[in-house]
């Protein structure tokens, strides 16, 4: 079948990670969710999204779709329930529409428009910002499973001090003089990917294709560290969706980056208030800080996001696109997209400015900044304009 991965409602809740990106093409565990309906099905996946994203991830139609919320990920039982949806049928679960089998060519995900059939098994739903991170260890498990099945993987050099057996290096990995502990989830190093020599780390975590793990690095799983990626200092419970650096010391705690980002050297992020409370975090759909329910929250940092040394991110700090923060004491718990400064005071970063940055930073891993990533972050500095008065 023709898979369609749509955004749904979930998508403003998203944000900022939805502004650059289709919720399907958000990475938890090991893959993308768009990733992982891929690999379940064997089927080519493509996104229905917003207009300004089309180019970048156009929609591939047919006559016969299967249309499932890009907030949803796969499971096997989920994923029988829907190959075996009937044309004009959709599989809903408390009000949530799961997935349509659209005959008609028309993309409609419109209740109205088929006949429901009630879903009632378990399964697990992107909704929040920090569900990223929270769900980051079922969908790891999940991913390695599907993964490493009936596969063997790459030898584990000598010198490495390894607990238990839930390990798969592919090919390429490297890993040298470190101490690997997978009594508590599995660790997955990707193709090529590299830990470098003192590290410490404790699963589940995986390390994606051509991402590194500096010296002496301290990781608590469940975490994942995305494609070209740099990592040191001390991480625990972390996503970094990909192309981000956070390569000195420092710690950063329960917190999602997105791709292109910087941490400069020292730079230092609160998971938990000194109070204990549960923490509150900026809704981009509700205009308004919500209560999480969770007591460990950290940073939420849009793509292209920078922040300079010894920066410090209080506990539920939100950053947008492509902002540059810097400078003594802790920056605002919002910070907007193309916003420019810290503490003291913020100013809009010029566009200008920034696309020359993202130029910059993406040539330093082979990857142009072209038309189309141009368009987009134009279009969502124009779009987030009024965030900068926020």
């Amino acid at each position: 079948m023709n898979l369609i991965l749509f955004d749904d409602h979930r998508r403003n809740h998203l944000l900022p990670f939805t502004y650059t990106r289709p919720i399907a093409d958000l990475r938890i565990g090991i893959l993308t969710i768009k990733e992982k309906w891929e690999k379940l099905s064997g089927d080519k996946a493509s996104f229905l999204t917003q207009d300004y994203l089309q180019t970048k991830f156009p929609t591939h139609k047919e006559k016969s779709n299967l249309l499932i919320a890009g907030s949803i990920l796969p499971n096997n039982d989920l994923f029988e329930a829907i190959r075996n949806l009937k044309a004009g049928q959709m599989l809903v679960s408390g009000g949530e529409v799961i997935a349509a089998h659209d005959s008609s060519g028309s993309l409609s995900v419109n209740p109205s428009d088929y006949q429901t059939v009630t879903y009632s098994a378990q399964f697990h739903q992107i909704k929040n910002t920090w569900d990223i991170f929270s769900l980051n260890g079922i969908a790891l498990e999940w991913d390695f499973n599907l993964i490493t099945s009936g596969r063997k993987s790459a030898a584990i050099p000598e010198g490495n001090t390894v607990i238990g057996n839930r390990i798969f290096l592919e090919e390429g990995a490297k890993v040298s003089c470190s101490i690997l502990n997978t009594s508590t989830g599995p660790i997955y190093i990707g193709k090529n990917a590299e830990v470098w020599e003192g590290s410490i780390i404790r699963g589940a975590f995986a390390l994606c294709e051509e991402a590194s793990v500096k010296l002496g690095a301290k990781i608590y799983g469940p975490t994942t560290v995305g494609p070209h990626s740099r990592v040191g200092g001390e991480i625990s419970n972390c996503v970094i969706q990909g192309y981000s650096n956070k390569g000195h010391d420092g710690f950063l705690g329960n917190s999602v980056l997105g791709e292109w980002c910087n941490l400069g050297a020292d730079t230092n992020n609160s998971n938990l208030k000194n109070n204990y409370s549960s923490v509150k975090l900026w809704n981009y759909a509700e205009q308004q800080m919500v209560n999480t329910g969770l007591q460990f929250c950290g940073l939420m940092m849009g793509d292209h996001s920078k922040c300079g040394i010894n920066t410090m991110f209080n506990t539920g700090t939100v950053v947008g696109v492509s902002a540059n923060i810097y400078g003594a004491g802790f920056p605002p718990n919002l910070i907007p997209s193309f916003g420019w400064g810290g503490a003291d005071s913020m100013t809009e970063y010029r566009f200008d400015q920034a696309a020359e940055t993202a130029t910059r930073m993406m040539e330093r891993r082979h990857v142009d900044f072209d038309a189309t990533e141009r368009e987009i972050l134009q279009h969502i500095f124009d779009s987030t304009a009024g965030e900068r008065s926020i």
